[in-house]
């Protein structure tokens, strides 16, 4: 009874309310075919020398700019790959078909000076993931939980300028001491 009463109110109230409570307006952009721009040639991912090659040449006027056309830096970089069949970034998991071993640990690639890794066991998914963090001046890793080896393979520029092997960054900040600096190098 009482949803019924409510209901005619509703009713009611509609019925007295304007049906459009503010005009419609609406715009019509005009073109002139000798306003339009024809689309600028962008650079092949084989034609990407400098940083100044990774800008986009934006859209043309009055319209929507596609995603190859506003991109810019890295995300331009992968999209150009990406249209030539080029991973850039290397997402593919990594190796677990094995157990990696200090003679023959799994190479985990990185362009950085820091790289993180997942690993969940041997056999794969035999543990939770637990997060190993290598950096240029300790590549190696070794699992806690099933004793898997990973080492980074620093795939960087080679002159980039940074003061690396002396324990500090550029900043002057030394890496905290942690329990794996009192390990024998040997069973990194």
């Amino acid at each position: 009874m009482f949803l019924q009463r409510s209901a005619v109110a509703v009713v009611r109230r509609a019925a007295r309310a304007p049906a459009i409570r503010r005009s419609l307006t609406t715009t019509v952009a005009r073109r002139d075919a000798s306003e339009t721009t024809p689309a600028t040639k962008y650079k092949a991912f084989h034609e990407i020398k400098t940083v100044d090659d990774l800008r986009g040449p934006g859209a043309a006027p009055s319209t929507v700019p596609t995603d190859l056309e506003q991109s810019t830096g890295l995300e331009r970089l992968e999209i150009l790959g990406k249209m030539e069949g080029v991973d850039i970034f290397d997402m593919r998991p990594l190796d677990a078909s094995r157990l990696g071993t200090v003679e023959d640990p799994i190479l985990v690639r990185s362009a950085g000076d820091e790289q993180y890794a997942g690993c969940t066991g041997f056999p794969a998914d035999s543990h939770n993931v637990i997060w190993l963090g290598m950096s240029r001046e300790r590549p190696v890793e070794r699992c806690p939980e099933c004793g898997s080896v990973y080492k980074m393979d620093y795939v960087g520029a080679a002159d980039d300028h940074h003061d690396h092997g002396h324990g500090h960054d550029h900043h002057g900040y030394e890496e905290p001491k942690t329990f794996a600096d009192f390990v024998k190098p040997q069973y990194r």
